[in-house]
């Protein structure tokens, strides 16, 4: 009697198909969140558009209405042809001020966070701990010994004095010494073999390496520079050096505000933001990547 050989059970294909249910329900949670997200982000934004196109009568609709029922420009036409207003004044000097001071800040900043990242010297790592401390001070700590600092250099009612208390700031030093840590040295240690000096090791190797992190740190930098509203407020006096949120401030008055002028003026100021950021996105994701891939 010839032996029976046992019959092969196909395997299943249950788990397989279980694990992609399980990663494809995942995937679209993870995307409703992030819509979810995003439209807190995006609606403010629109409704201050829709605001800027309406009508002065649909201002206080009691209806919400995200789409004006009448387009207009009038409150734009107001805002830039108002003479006690000059909002593309104001526009150049954000732009001048935000400019050299993010410029400066970058030159500063690269430099010392590399001296801190490959330079040995006495007290290196107390030094920067001191300085990561000066992080968790509040900011309002510093207005008062900052103005008068400002005063008595004789820098009030300039853009020096708005900018030169920000070349102190230790957050660029922190961010950037993170990313020389994660170049690697034998990059370095090759030039310096065929005789390049620490000066020219920095330009050549280390700043070009680090552009993802310089352009991050770029934009954070222009973006609380283009926002700043108290320190300008407190330095600038005249009307025609003031920077665009104090001066923006103006149409709000003790009795009315026109508010349709202050949402046109807050798109135009919301622009060049836009603008760079969609210009330089892609540096920040690329360093957020490389600055985990060198933490790992």
């Amino acid at each position: 009697m010839a032996a029976t050989t046992p019959s092969r059970v196909a395997p299943t294909r249950e788990p397989r198909i279980s694990y992609r249910r399980k990663l494809l329900i995942q995937r679209i949670a993870i995307y409703i969140i992030l819509v979810v997200v995003a439209l807190i982000f995006l609606l403010p934004m629109f409704w201050m558009l829709s605001t800027s196109l309406k009508p002065k009568s649909q201002w206080f609709a009691r209806e919400i209405q995200w789409i004006p029922e009448t387009f207009t420009t009038a409150s734009y036409q107001r805002l830039l042809n108002n003479q006690s207003t000059p909002i593309g004044l104001w526009f150049i000097n954000s732009l001048i001020v935000g400019t050299i001071a993010t410029t400066l800040i970058l030159i500063i900043d690269s430099l010392a966070a590399y001296a801190y990242a490959r330079m040995e010297f006495r007290g290196r790592k107390p030094l920067f701990a001191l300085l990561l401390a000066t992080l968790f001070l509040p900011g309002l700590m510093f207005l008062i010994p900052n103005f008068v600092t400002i005063a008595r250099l004789g820098f009030l009612n300039s853009f020096t004095g708005v900018i030169l208390p920000g070349l102190a700031g230790v957050f660029g030093v922190f961010f950037l010494r993170q990313f020389f840590e994660g170049i690697p040295r034998d990059l370095e240690e090759a030039a310096q073999i065929d005789g390049a000096s620490q000066v020219q090791t920095f330009f050549r190797i280390a700043l070009p390496l680090a552009k993802p992190a310089i352009a991050t740190l770029a934009i954070i930098t222009f973006l609380a520079s283009w926002n700043d509203f108290l320190w300008p407020l407190l330095i600038l006096k005249d009307r025609e050096l003031q920077t665009l949120p104090p001066g923006l401030r103006t149409l709000q008055g003790a009795y009315t505000s026109e508010y349709g002028q202050m949402m046109a003026g807050a798109v135009i100021a919301a622009v060049p933001v836009l603008v760079i950021y969609v210009t330089l996105q892609r540096f920040i994701v690329q360093s957020v990547a490389t600055t985990g891939l060198a933490g790992q």
